[in-house]
């Protein structure tokens, strides 16, 4: 094992009816005004949001609560969201919804604690400036961005299209409540994008230039091998419970840095799935599947031998293969897979083809105007981004 520092400190509260403890654990960190921050329609037509609120406030604890967080965050409701925790005078923030909520919320946190800095401009642009928060805690209904137990989160500024991602250990919710009953009613092509994204985050510190951490590498193929394995049953069937549950544990472990511990994240397919998702709006496991196989056949020439030791441990491709062959045929058997989840796994099956024109604002927007490179397992330039975009563009 290389060296690393390793401290998730989320206290994760698992299994059904594991809502029915959130004000246990409001109260055990602090909370006395509490803002819920939530997404659409469906923790309202569930039920959930007034349970949760009316529980807490049975236990004496002030509740407000703010919806209307969409995909792909946006900046403008996070404004929103902390000048009305601001005004109630919140000392902690709950996200209940899957990670765009969750990401939201630490958001408002942040803001919230820093009256006079503007989220986007002053805090999310300049993570340096930011040294405190108010608690965070997390309620996920789908099992996907593991925000409940990451340092990172993800806001989109409509103005520009950018999306950017701020990781800190403020970011860190205090607990989390990972109840695989709430997940049990979403529609397959949600379920299929959080199983992607789930698999995506472990890929992304899997594929790095450290292949000699052998407890890590084992960890990350067997949760590998039991998301590939229980992600189609909860796509068919997400009243799954058992199978539900897998994945949902998956989510909240394949992204607390446990199955990339002492390599160097890659995280370049994120990078390029974020320039799709903040120019086109699109759903972020679709964005990650689009784009992964084509990355993948790009750096699998920098080194092939951890591509078919993925092939073989994962998939279970033939030993007999040689190496090349091996390292294919792993890719191949995840964009099958992809597309088992109906995951789209190009451009032409996400936002259509894209003109020459299309390509370069793409690469232009990943790589920040040509001012960064991405990637550990290969660096990536402008010219490389630009390079997968169009090896993905015709794909569907």
């Amino acid at each position: 094992m290389h060296s690393f520092t390793y401290h998730v400190p989320t206290e994760v509260v698992f299994g059904v009816d594991a809502e029915r403890r959130t004000a246990e654990y409001v109260r055990k960190y602090g909370g006395s005004r509490v803002m819920v921050i939530y997404g659409g329609g469906s923790a309202v037509r569930s039920g959930l949001l007034d349970r949760i609120c009316r529980q807490l406030q049975e236990a004496g604890i002030a509740c407000e609560s703010l919806g209307g967080v969409q995909p792909n965050p946006r900046v403008s409701f996070a404004r929103e969201a902390i000048a009305k925790a601001a005004a109630f005078g919140a000392d902690m923030v709950l996200g209940l919804g899957g990670g765009s909520v969750i990401d939201t919320a630490k958001a408002v946190a942040h803001g919230v604690a820093n009256p006079g800095k503007d989220v986007w401009k002053d805090i999310w642009l300049q993570p340096a400036s930011l040294m405190k928060s108010i608690p965070v805690a997390a309620i996920p209904t789908i099992p996907a961005a593991g925000s409940e137990m990451s340092d990172s989160a993800v806001l989109t500024d409509e103005e520009s299209g950018l999306k950017r991602g701020l990781s800190t250990q403020l970011n860190r919710p205090v607990f989390a409540i990972l109840d695989p009953a709430l997940a049990a009613t979403l529609p397959a092509y949600q379920v299929g994008c959080g199983v992607t994204d789930i698999m995506m985050h472990t890929l992304d510190r899997y594929f790095n230039p450290v292949t000699d951490n052998e407890l890590t590498d084992e960890i990350a193929e067997a949760l590998l091998r039991v998301v590939i394995r229980n992600g189609r049953k909860v796509v068919e069937n997400p009243g799954d419970l058992h199978a539900m549950s897998e994945i949902m544990w998956a989510g909240s472990l394949s992204h607390n840095e446990l199955t990339g511990l002492g390599g160097k994240k890659d995280f370049a397919p994120h990078q390029l799935s974020q320039a799709l998702g903040g120019l086109f709006d699109k759903a972020h496991g679709a964005c990650l599947a689009a784009v992964w196989g084509s990355w993948a056949r790009y750096v699998c020439p920098s080194n092939p031998e951890r591509f078919a030791r993925y092939a073989r441990k994962v998939w279970g491709v033939d030993g007999s293969l040689t190496t090349d062959q091996a390292a294919l045929a792993g890719i191949e058997a995840n964009e099958a897979y992809f597309r088992s989840l109906g995951m789209p796994v190009g451009l032409a099956g996400l936002v259509g083809v894209q003109d020459d024109a299309g390509l370069d604002t793409l690469a232009r927007q990943c790589s920040f105007g040509g001012t960064r490179t991405i990637g550990t397992f290969q660096v990536l330039d402008e010219k490389d981004m630009r390079a997968i975009f169009a090896s993905a563009n015709e794909r569907q």
